[in-house]
């Protein structure tokens, strides 16, 4: 059951390496009342390579929020981060909510010196593991790097440490 009052605000990486993992996007929502998929995001997404990989259950998900429009975004985090990563921190400043789901190492850094909270994807299937998902993170982390998702060892480890496995 998702705890009500939460939000995130969710990047590209992370959405694809949560379907990789699981085959969609329902872990998000053992965990997260509201997950908001920023429309630069949703573009990625959607023309992002030629495997054209989630593609299909992105289309289909209708609990993720989509946003329809383009993310005004800040010149500074233009700079700092690509554009997924600026529009998920810029959404996350603009709506107030204080957690994003962010992989790459720099735009968590960058999202953290504006004041917000991280998480990974291995942080949402750690967490909805414990609270009941029935999943195996050793499994999934093993379906993304099959899937082409990088994951660092020693990240893994301590996530499938974390989950009791």
């Amino acid at each position: 059951m998702p705890d009500s009052d939460r939000q995130i605000v969710v990047d590209t990486s992370p959405l694809l390496a949560l379907c990789a993992a699981t085959g969609d996007f329902s872990v998000l929502r053992q965990v997260y009342a509201t997950a908001i998929v920023p429309y630069e995001v949703g573009e990625e997404v959607l023309h992002g390579g030629p495997s054209r990989f989630a593609l299909a259950e992105f289309q289909a998900d209708q609990w993720l929020e989509k946003l329809a429009f383009p993310t005004t975004v800040a010149s500074f985090l233009r700079s700092a981060v690509d554009i997924g990563e600026a529009a998920v921190i810029q959404v996350a400043l603009d709506r107030g909510i204080q957690r994003v789901v962010i992989d790459d190492r720099n735009g968590r850094r960058v999202a953290r010196s504006c004041g917000l909270s991280v998480t990974g994807s291995l942080g949402i299937l750690v967490k909805a593991k414990a609270a009941g998902y029935p999943l195996s993170v050793r499994e999934a982390t093993a379906r993304m790097r099959v899937r082409g998702i990088w994951l660092a060892d020693n990240v893994a480890a301590e996530a499938i440490r974390l989950a009791g496995e």
